[in-house]
């Protein structure tokens, strides 16, 4: 949600902060401008739309060159989509970009107003821009200054500043919003994620919460929250910038989901060991798990439907009571928590905030927590007590697909271990259950993606419909939660995911003549009851398309059209199923000629609340 960049080094900025904010795209925007040092002072370039209008615009006004500046990808908050809300936010003074929400700054302007202070936009973060600048007016020293309106901004912040008379200096700060430098052969960079600086470096330092820094050419100093000076090591990224590209795929989607065999892998290598899950790493030691009474999964979005997946696996292995729940109500119901259960956070980026906050909570409450996540180093990753990395690489594309499928694996081998040090499980139950996450999940997938043409066939029936159901029982429900959702976020169909044995309370009513219902069946021990509530539909004349696995026996004419995944015992079928659905979702999304890796009003990282 909304992108930073920023570089101070020895080339022209402009390109560099362009390409940087290409990288970011997937983070969600609306506007994007730069602001960049020139001859006569601060110029700053800014327009609401993709950034190739901002692109158009430069060149449309003659060339640009500077060798320190910063940029910003807007996705709006405070003021609608425009030329004037977007970022950079500047002032005689100083040029500003902020990812974050200013939440006190209704108090902040009004008193500015009263001091003269005239405002152009309508955002929470020209407000930080010009409280910064009248603290600079007295001051003349921009870190002093910047500290000093810190002392008075209440919310989340990360922020880029260029101050007019310190020409090819960065002034960085961050709160409770993900901020990283990185350091290149061409120069020094500031940037909100990894992706916008991998083509010129892998060397990052992630500052944390209340840190301040000043960036130039050739130097990075760090403040503590206490303003004293702090040494930091660079660490070096994996990732490579042509992981993070789309490698010949029309749409990072569509690569992320035939990245999955790989990535499963990948999160699964060193962490079975003779076939027992080996968390060892991780630092999970039995004597903690065996003193858990309940779970508490807490997670947003996509993260959350693998929670219910943990859930099942968790519950069916490991008989220890599990509640799943959305992060953004958790601490707003006054949850029941004991110092003997577990919390476990999911999060692909390691930086939703409300799951952040969730996380601060449960160790405020004496909860043991763990943490999922897929970025090293990330503000839930530092503040757990334990994590568990996923190691999916880089999810470009909004909608969530690799980093679904290997949170599901971390729970199911979480579950396992929670299990067999609980002594709910015997070594050998163990290890009966392990064997085909080893030695069939990766290969299933695989002939699951031989299966992308065929779902595409299919899905030309359904393009052009506007609603449509999911159902299933079990695990195959919480299956078609996701499935749900990851069709209506990428091709705008309003579709819905119902508990097939509910059918009858109520969501039947909507069921009538050419309705599109899919249903998900891997679970063979319900799958009776699941075809009574297909048959339900049917009669009133749905159109039915069947996900399930190749051990159900489907009668004749119970279906329209067939997606049949590999079975795989202890559950691991729903892995052929979700890949299978997220090529569902993509194929009907570019029929419908919508933009899939970067849906409407969506973020890939919601950091804010």
């Amino acid at each position: 949600m909304c992108g930073i960049i920023g570089f101070t080094g020895q080339e022209n900025s402009v390109p560099i902060l362009i390409s940087g904010l290409y990288a970011l795209e997937y983070r969600g925007y609306d506007s994007s401008g730069i602001s960049v040092f020139g001859e006569d002072g601060i110029i700053t370039k800014k327009v609401k739309g993709r950034i190739s209008n901002l692109e158009d615009k430069i060149l449309s006004e003659g060339n640009l060159y500077s060798e320190c500046g910063i940029g910003h990808t807007r996705w709006a908050t405070h003021g609608e989509p425009s030329d004037v809300n977007s970022h950079p936010h500047f002032t005689e003074n100083l040029s500003l970009v902020h990812n974050g929400i200013i939440e006190n700054y209704a108090v902040l302007k009004k008193e500015l107003q009263s001091e003269g202070t005239a405002f152009l936009s309508e955002t929470d973060t020209e407000v930080a821009a010009r409280l910064i600048d009248r603290e600079y007016l007295i001051c003349r020293d921009p870190l002093k200054a910047l500290n000093k309106a810190l002392k008075k901004i209440e919310g989340s912040y990360a922020f880029g500043i260029i101050f007019r008379e310190y020409p090819g200096k960065i002034f960085t700060a961050r709160k409770n919003s993900p901020l990283l430098i990185a350091s290149g052969s061409i120069g020094n960079f500031i940037a909100s994620d990894i992706p916008a600086i991998l083509k010129y470096t892998n060397k990052v330092i992630r500052l944390d919460d209340y840190d301040t820094a000043v960036i130039s050419k050739d130097s990075v100093e760090i403040y503590d929250k206490d303003g004293n000076a702090s040494t930091r090591e660079f660490e070096e990224i994996s990732w490579s910038y042509e992981i993070a590209t789309k490698s010949g795929y029309d749409h990072f989607m569509l690569k992320e989901i035939f990245e999955e065999p790989e990535a499963v892998l990948k999160t699964i290598s060193g962490r079975i060991k003779n076939g027992i899950p080996n968390f060892s790493a991780e630092g999970i030691s039995s004597e903690r798990i065996e003193k858990v009474g309940r779970i508490h999964i807490v997670a947003c979005g996509t993260a959350m439907h693998a929670g219910i997946m943990g859930k099942y696996f968790i519950e069916n292995f490991a008989r220890i009571p599990v509640d799943v729940e959305i992060a953004s109500e958790f601490r707003y119901r006054n949850p029941i928590l004991n110092k003997g259960d577990m919390f476990i956070a999911l999060s692909q980026s390691g930086e939703t905030a409300d799951t952040l906050a969730a996380l601060r909570l449960a160790r405020e409450k004496g909860l043991y927590t763990v943490s999922v996540v897929n970025v090293a180093g990330s503000s839930i990753a530092r503040e757990s007590d334990e994590v568990i990395y996923t190691l999916a690489g880089p999810e470009i594309a909004v909608a969530s697909t690799k980093a679904y499928t290997v949170q599901c694996v971390v729970m199911y081998l979480l579950a396992l271990d929670i299990a067999y040090k609980g002594k709910r499980m015997t070594q050998n139950e163990v290890m009966l259950a392990t064997e085909p996450l080893v030695n069939e999940v990766s290969m299933r997938l695989s002939d699951v993606l031989g299966f992308s043409g065929y779902v595409s066939d299919i899905c030309r029936r359904i393009a052009e419909c506007e609603n449509m159901f999911f159902i299933g029982r079990g695990i195959d429900y919480a299956l078609a939660m996701e499935a749900s959702l990851k069709l209506k976020e990428i091709s705008y169909i309003n579709s819905e995911a119902y508990a097939a044995g509910e059918l009858k309370h109520g969501t039947i009513s909507l069921v009538t003549e050419g309705t599109v219902v899919a249903a998900i069946a891997t679970d063979a021990s319900l799958w009776e009851k699941t075809c009574s509530n297909i048959k339900e539909v049917k009669a009133r004349g749905a159109y039915v398309i069947l996900f399930c696995g190749d051990n159900i026996d489907v009668p004749e004419g119970i279906c329209d059209s067939i997606i049949k995944v590999p079975h795989i015992d202890g559950g691991l079928s729903s892995l052929c199923v979700a890949c299978a659905f997220q090529l569902f979702a993509y194929h009907t999304a570019k029929l419908r000629g919508c933009d899939i890796d970067k849906p409407r009003n969506l973020a890939k990282s919601v950091t804010v609340e």
